[in-house]
């Protein structure tokens, strides 16, 4: 069975030579026109809309289906499915927080005395989000005191990234389904030596702002199971409670066709409920179109970013290709895929997110 089937169908934005784009789902391997139904340019008339249009019109594309034109996929160009409002970007895996303590800042604590209160977080910059096969540009930077040029560390960050359709300030948590309308990958690229020299005492800026790549699929809210909450000690403080369910989803990362990690979601120790709710507690708004994303999906044994998998490129992975990387070389191709527990059951695809290092 299809990992895109009716019980999935992520909302994208596609064009045909000659024809102007318009809003598609996917179906198997085939674009589904729903023009008919979502007759924007753009995801984002819809996203505003609320859930209760979301759920209505969704059902309706279900019901046309038989009757709607498919392109196979191969025949379509894939393009931005929404108008990216805002950016925000999250830390809330406590094993990649720990490994890039442990291999960054050998000594010191594991863990910031913070991270388990708030959901740790940076703004980042909604222009150089693009979509999934878009050249990535390799970033230039201080790489030390006196030291310019091309970054030598370029990494990956395989995410999950959340969608908001209606806008709002001071969220809670039990709101989360009324203003987020679905889910994308995310490829959070990343300079580890910019990083390394830059981000103290004010955290990541130029090391991550040349690039972040998302999937052109929107999967809805509605086709995903809610999985197992966190378990989280200490208590956190009212604002962040209840948690939110997590998602049960597994991340699939590829380097140059060689498959080389499969991080799991149920390992995150913060939700995105509690990080929509931390990010509007203090009167900030967010807009149809904002993205935020969960940070690095990493666990006990698979991780999500070359940082952690090489141990800072020290023990460099062997490709199918027979050749060692420590870090992204130009050329390289990488691509993040997903399944997710679906909530009508069984196993659906979040679509995949690739980029290609450029010089």
């Amino acid at each position: 069975m299809s990992l895109f089937g009716p019980d999935n169908l992520p909302y994208g934005v596609f064009s045909t030579p000659g024809h102007e784009r318009r809003i598609g789902v996917r179906l198997g391997d085939s674009v589904v026109d729903v023009a008919e139904f979502l007759p924007w340019p753009s995801l984002t008339p819809f996203l505003a809309l609320g859930r209760p249009e979301w759920t209505e019109r969704r059902a309706r594309i279900r019901d046309a289906l038989p009757r709607l034109t498919a392109t196979a996929i191969d025949e379509v160009e894939l393009h931005l499915p929404f108008e990216v409002a805002d950016y925000t970007d999250f830390y809330s895996s406590e094993h990649h927080a720990v490994n890039v303590s442990r291999i960054l800042r050998p000594g010191e604590p594991g863990l910031p005395p913070q991270w388990k209160h708030l959901p740790i977080g940076y703004h980042g910059r909604a222009g150089t989000v693009v979509v999934s096969g878009t050249p990535v540009l390799r970033p230039y930077g201080q790489l030390g005191p006196g030291v310019f040029g091309p970054a030598q560390r370029l990494d990956i960050e395989a995410e999950v990234g959340f969608v908001v359709g209606v806008p709002g300030r001071r969220i809670p948590t039990g709101r989360f389904r009324d203003h987020v309308f679905g889910v994308v990958l995310v490829n959070d690229w990343s300079a580890r030596d910019i990083q390394a020299f830059e981000y103290r005492p004010l955290g990541p800026f130029l090391a991550k702002s040349f690039a972040t790549s998302i999937s052109p699929w929107v999967t809805p809210l509605e086709a995903l199971a809610d999985g197992k909450p966190p378990e989280q000690d200490p208590r956190p403080v009212p604002y962040l409670l209840p948690s939110g369910p997590g998602l049960d989803i597994t991340l699939r990362v590829e380097w140059n066709g060689t498959e080389v990690s499969r991080p799991s979601y149920t390992h995150m120790y913060w939700t995105a409920a509690q990080q929509l709710a931390h990010l509007t507690v203090n009167g900030a708004a967010v807009r149809t179109g904002d993205l935020f994303a969960s940070g690095t999906v990493s666990g006990p044994t698979e991780t999500g970013s070359f940082l952690e998998l090489t141990e800072n490129g020290t023990r460099p992975v062997r490709l199918g290709d027979g050749k060692e990387r420590g870090f992204l070389r130009d050329g390289d191709r990488v691509t993040i895929s997903a399944t997710a527990a679906g909530a009508e059951g069984g196993t659906i695809g979040l679509g995949p997110v690739s980029g290609t290092v450029c010089p």
